[in-house]
Protein backbone atom coordinates (compact mmCIF):
# COMPACT_ATOMS: atom_id res chain seq x y z
CA UNK A 1 0.00 0.00 0.00
CA UNK A 2 0.91 3.51 -0.76
CA UNK A 3 0.53 6.08 1.93
CA UNK A 4 -2.11 8.95 1.45
CA UNK A 5 -1.02 12.54 2.32
CA UNK A 6 -2.72 16.21 2.04
CA UNK A 7 -1.03 18.54 0.38
CA UNK A 8 -1.14 21.61 3.21
CA UNK A 9 1.24 24.08 1.28
CA UNK A 10 2.19 25.05 -2.45
CA UNK A 11 6.14 25.41 -1.63
CA UNK A 12 7.77 26.43 -5.19
CA UNK A 13 7.66 24.97 -8.87
CA UNK A 14 9.93 22.94 -10.34
CA UNK A 15 9.58 24.19 -14.07
CA UNK A 16 10.98 21.15 -16.11
CA UNK A 17 9.33 19.52 -19.11
CA UNK A 18 5.49 20.15 -19.33
CA UNK A 19 4.24 18.19 -15.76
CA UNK A 20 4.95 21.15 -13.85
CA UNK A 21 6.08 19.32 -10.69
CA UNK A 22 6.02 21.44 -7.70
CA UNK A 23 7.60 21.11 -4.23
CA UNK A 24 4.35 20.31 -1.87
CA UNK A 25 4.39 20.32 2.08
CA UNK A 26 2.23 18.05 3.26
CA UNK A 27 0.05 17.18 6.44
CA UNK A 28 2.96 14.38 7.59
CA UNK A 29 5.47 17.56 7.80
CA UNK A 30 7.65 16.37 5.00
CA UNK A 31 7.97 17.75 1.62
CA UNK A 32 7.14 16.03 -1.51
CA UNK A 33 8.34 16.36 -5.38
CA UNK A 34 4.51 16.87 -6.40
CA UNK A 35 3.51 15.51 -10.06
CA UNK A 36 -0.63 17.12 -10.85
CA UNK A 37 -3.00 15.17 -12.98
CA UNK A 38 -4.01 18.50 -14.09
CA UNK A 39 -0.69 18.86 -15.76
CA UNK A 40 0.00 18.48 -19.74
CA UNK A 41 0.04 14.87 -19.65
CA UNK A 42 -2.62 14.51 -17.43
CA UNK A 43 -2.87 10.84 -15.46
CA UNK A 44 -1.15 9.23 -17.73
CA UNK A 45 1.98 10.49 -16.70
CA UNK A 46 0.93 9.51 -12.74
CA UNK A 47 0.32 5.92 -13.60
CA UNK A 48 4.00 5.79 -15.73
CA UNK A 49 5.31 7.32 -12.41
CA UNK A 50 3.85 5.12 -10.24
CA UNK A 51 4.23 1.95 -12.26
CA UNK A 52 7.84 2.25 -13.32
CA UNK A 53 8.58 3.32 -9.73
CA UNK A 54 7.49 0.49 -8.13
CA UNK A 55 8.87 -1.58 -10.21
CA UNK A 56 12.42 0.30 -9.81
CA UNK A 57 11.93 -0.67 -6.27
CA UNK A 58 11.20 -4.56 -6.61
CA UNK A 59 14.61 -4.55 -9.08
CA UNK A 60 16.34 -2.84 -5.46
CA UNK A 61 16.99 0.56 -7.32
CA UNK A 62 16.41 3.21 -4.91
CA UNK A 63 13.75 5.38 -5.58
CA UNK A 64 12.50 7.86 -3.08
CA UNK A 65 8.78 6.97 -1.46
CA UNK A 66 5.80 7.62 -3.44
CA UNK A 67 2.51 8.39 -1.82
CA UNK A 68 -0.84 10.05 -2.87
CA UNK A 69 -1.08 13.50 -2.47
CA UNK A 70 -4.57 15.05 -1.86
CA UNK A 71 -5.07 18.22 -3.64
CA UNK A 72 -8.24 20.15 -1.75
CA UNK A 73 -9.20 23.52 -3.88
CA UNK A 74 -8.35 25.75 -1.20
CA UNK A 75 -4.74 24.95 -2.02
CA UNK A 76 -4.36 27.30 -4.85
CA UNK A 77 -7.07 29.94 -3.84
CA UNK A 78 -4.25 32.47 -2.59
CA UNK A 79 -1.82 31.46 -5.17
CA UNK A 80 -0.45 35.04 -7.15
CA UNK A 81 0.50 33.12 -9.97
CA UNK A 82 -2.50 32.47 -12.33
CA UNK A 83 -1.11 29.69 -14.08
CA UNK A 84 0.12 27.79 -10.92
CA UNK A 85 -3.76 28.74 -9.58
CA UNK A 86 -5.74 27.06 -12.78
CA UNK A 87 -3.18 23.74 -12.57
CA UNK A 88 -3.88 23.42 -9.16
CA UNK A 89 -7.72 23.66 -9.63
CA UNK A 90 -7.48 20.81 -12.28
CA UNK A 91 -5.50 18.71 -9.95
CA UNK A 92 -7.97 18.59 -7.21
CA UNK A 93 -8.15 14.98 -6.01
CA UNK A 94 -5.43 12.50 -5.99
CA UNK A 95 -1.85 12.89 -7.17
CA UNK A 96 1.53 11.69 -6.52
CA UNK A 97 4.18 12.56 -4.75
CA UNK A 98 8.06 11.88 -4.57
CA UNK A 99 9.69 12.35 -0.78
CA UNK A 100 12.09 15.39 -1.41
CA UNK A 101 16.04 14.69 -1.09
CA UNK A 102 16.93 18.10 0.44
CA UNK A 103 20.53 18.63 -0.37
CA UNK A 104 21.16 16.00 -3.38
CA UNK A 105 22.52 16.88 -6.55
CA UNK A 106 21.65 15.58 -10.04
CA UNK A 107 24.15 12.94 -11.28
CA UNK A 108 26.78 14.44 -13.38
CA UNK A 109 29.35 12.10 -15.25
CA UNK A 110 30.97 15.43 -16.33
CA UNK A 111 31.87 16.15 -12.76
CA UNK A 112 32.76 13.16 -12.42
CA UNK A 113 30.26 10.96 -11.26
CA UNK A 114 30.38 7.11 -11.34
CA UNK A 115 28.04 4.13 -11.20
CA UNK A 116 28.66 0.91 -10.39
CA UNK A 117 28.06 -1.77 -12.82
CA UNK A 118 25.39 -3.68 -10.95
CA UNK A 119 23.31 -0.40 -10.48
CA UNK A 120 24.15 0.82 -13.89
CA UNK A 121 22.75 -2.42 -15.43
CA UNK A 122 19.80 -2.44 -13.60
CA UNK A 123 18.64 1.23 -13.83
CA UNK A 124 19.24 0.93 -18.27
CA UNK A 125 17.17 -2.62 -18.27
CA UNK A 126 14.72 -0.77 -16.12
CA UNK A 127 14.41 1.88 -18.61
CA UNK A 128 14.86 -0.35 -21.27
CA UNK A 129 11.67 -3.27 -19.94
CA UNK A 130 8.90 0.41 -19.50
CA UNK A 131 9.89 2.28 -22.38
CA UNK A 132 11.85 5.55 -20.47
CA UNK A 133 12.96 7.95 -23.15
CA UNK A 134 14.08 10.21 -20.36
CA UNK A 135 17.12 9.45 -18.66
CA UNK A 136 20.03 10.85 -20.77
CA UNK A 137 23.10 13.10 -20.52
CA UNK A 138 20.66 16.29 -21.16
CA UNK A 139 17.65 14.91 -18.38
CA UNK A 140 19.64 12.50 -16.19
CA UNK A 141 16.87 12.06 -13.99
CA UNK A 142 19.19 11.07 -11.55
CA UNK A 143 20.07 12.19 -7.91
CA UNK A 144 22.55 11.60 -5.83
CA UNK A 145 22.15 11.68 -2.09
CA UNK A 146 24.83 10.72 0.42
CA UNK A 147 26.77 8.82 -1.58
CA UNK A 148 23.86 7.27 -2.94
CA UNK A 149 22.09 7.20 -6.63
CA UNK A 150 18.28 7.67 -6.75
CA UNK A 151 15.71 7.05 -9.58
CA UNK A 152 13.15 9.97 -10.04
CA UNK A 153 10.93 10.61 -12.68
CA UNK A 154 9.27 7.94 -14.83
CA UNK A 155 6.61 10.09 -16.14
CA UNK A 156 7.49 10.01 -19.74
CA UNK A 157 7.47 6.29 -19.85
CA UNK A 158 5.51 3.45 -21.12
CA UNK A 159 4.41 5.85 -23.43
CA UNK A 160 2.58 3.00 -25.66
CA UNK A 161 -0.93 4.06 -23.21
CA UNK A 162 -1.10 7.37 -25.32
CA UNK A 163 -1.70 5.30 -28.21
CA UNK A 164 -3.17 1.88 -26.63
CA UNK A 165 -3.25 0.27 -30.86
CA UNK A 166 0.86 0.56 -30.33
CA UNK A 167 0.84 -1.75 -27.28
CA UNK A 168 1.66 -5.63 -29.23
CA UNK A 169 3.81 -3.85 -31.23
CA UNK A 170 6.14 -1.73 -28.05
CA UNK A 171 6.25 -4.62 -26.26
CA UNK A 172 8.70 -6.67 -28.27
CA UNK A 173 10.52 -3.18 -29.46
CA UNK A 174 14.01 -3.65 -29.11
CA UNK A 175 14.17 0.20 -27.88
CA UNK A 176 16.78 2.14 -29.97
CA UNK A 177 16.87 5.09 -27.69
CA UNK A 178 18.53 3.05 -25.07
CA UNK A 179 21.67 4.38 -26.70
CA UNK A 180 21.42 7.08 -25.35
CA UNK A 181 21.32 5.88 -21.61
CA UNK A 182 23.54 8.15 -19.58
CA UNK A 183 24.29 4.97 -17.14
CA UNK A 184 24.98 2.45 -20.80
CA UNK A 185 29.00 3.25 -20.35
CA UNK A 186 28.76 1.22 -16.72
CA UNK A 187 26.34 -1.33 -17.56
CA UNK A 188 28.40 -4.17 -18.32
CA UNK A 189 25.97 -6.77 -16.41
CA UNK A 190 22.92 -6.99 -18.70
CA UNK A 191 22.88 -11.18 -18.03
CA UNK A 192 23.00 -10.23 -14.27
CA UNK A 193 20.34 -7.44 -14.58
CA UNK A 194 17.84 -9.95 -16.59
CA UNK A 195 18.49 -12.64 -13.88
CA UNK A 196 17.28 -10.55 -11.00
CA UNK A 197 14.35 -9.40 -12.77
CA UNK A 198 13.12 -12.27 -14.44
CA UNK A 199 12.95 -13.57 -10.81
CA UNK A 200 11.52 -10.24 -9.11
CA UNK A 201 8.93 -9.06 -11.53
CA UNK A 202 5.99 -12.45 -11.36
CA UNK A 203 2.79 -11.67 -12.35
CA UNK A 204 2.04 -11.36 -8.82
CA UNK A 205 4.26 -8.55 -7.92
CA UNK A 206 2.78 -6.46 -11.19
CA UNK A 207 -0.80 -6.87 -9.80
CA UNK A 208 0.18 -5.66 -6.63
CA UNK A 209 1.27 -2.96 -8.47
CA UNK A 210 -1.41 -2.14 -10.71
CA UNK A 211 -3.89 -2.93 -8.09
CA UNK A 212 -2.53 0.25 -6.55
CA UNK A 213 -3.69 2.82 -9.58
CA UNK A 214 -6.39 4.83 -8.47
CA UNK A 215 -9.77 4.15 -10.77
CA UNK A 216 -9.69 7.45 -11.85
CA UNK A 217 -6.33 7.39 -13.27
CA UNK A 218 -7.49 4.82 -15.79
CA UNK A 219 -10.52 6.20 -17.30
CA UNK A 220 -10.17 7.81 -20.63
CA UNK A 221 -12.27 10.03 -22.33
CA UNK A 222 -11.68 8.90 -25.62
CA UNK A 223 -12.85 4.81 -25.09
CA UNK A 224 -14.97 2.67 -22.87
CA UNK A 225 -12.65 0.25 -21.57
CA UNK A 226 -12.90 0.01 -17.56
CA UNK A 227 -10.33 0.54 -14.91
CA UNK A 228 -10.39 -3.48 -14.34
CA UNK A 229 -9.65 -4.16 -18.10
CA UNK A 230 -7.18 -1.42 -18.49
CA UNK A 231 -4.90 -3.06 -15.31
CA UNK A 232 -5.14 -6.22 -17.16
CA UNK A 233 -4.03 -3.99 -20.41
CA UNK A 234 -0.79 -3.41 -18.16
CA UNK A 235 -0.53 -6.29 -17.03
CA UNK A 236 -0.29 -8.21 -20.29
CA UNK A 237 1.69 -5.45 -22.01
CA UNK A 238 4.78 -6.10 -18.84
CA UNK A 239 4.54 -9.55 -19.10
CA UNK A 240 4.97 -9.87 -22.86
CA UNK A 241 7.55 -7.17 -22.73
CA UNK A 242 9.46 -9.40 -19.98
CA UNK A 243 8.96 -12.50 -22.27
CA UNK A 244 10.59 -10.85 -25.29
CA UNK A 245 13.43 -9.13 -22.92
CA UNK A 246 16.03 -11.28 -24.86
CA UNK A 247 15.18 -8.52 -27.78
CA UNK A 248 15.76 -5.06 -25.71
CA UNK A 249 18.65 -6.69 -23.60
CA UNK A 250 20.46 -7.84 -27.24
CA UNK A 251 20.05 -3.85 -27.96
CA UNK A 252 21.85 -2.95 -25.04
CA UNK A 253 24.71 -4.73 -25.44
CA UNK A 254 24.81 -4.14 -29.10
CA UNK A 255 24.85 -0.16 -28.00
CA UNK A 256 27.39 -0.65 -24.93
CA UNK A 257 30.09 -1.82 -26.99
CA UNK A 258 29.60 0.98 -29.71
CA UNK A 259 30.99 3.35 -26.36
CA UNK A 260 33.51 1.24 -24.77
Amino acid sequence: MLRSVNGIRYVTPLREGGSLPAIVEADDGRMYVVKFRGAGQGALALVAELISGEIARLLGLRVPEIVFVQIDFALGRNEPDAEIRDLLKASVGQNIGLEYLPGATTFDPAAGDEASSSIASLCVWLDAFVLNVDRTARNANLLLSEGTLWLIDHGASLYFHHNWPTAKEKAVSRFEPIREHILLRWAGDIAAASHTAHASLTETKLNEILRLLPDEWLILESDEVTPSQRREAYRDFLLRRLEASNIFEQEMIHARSQLV
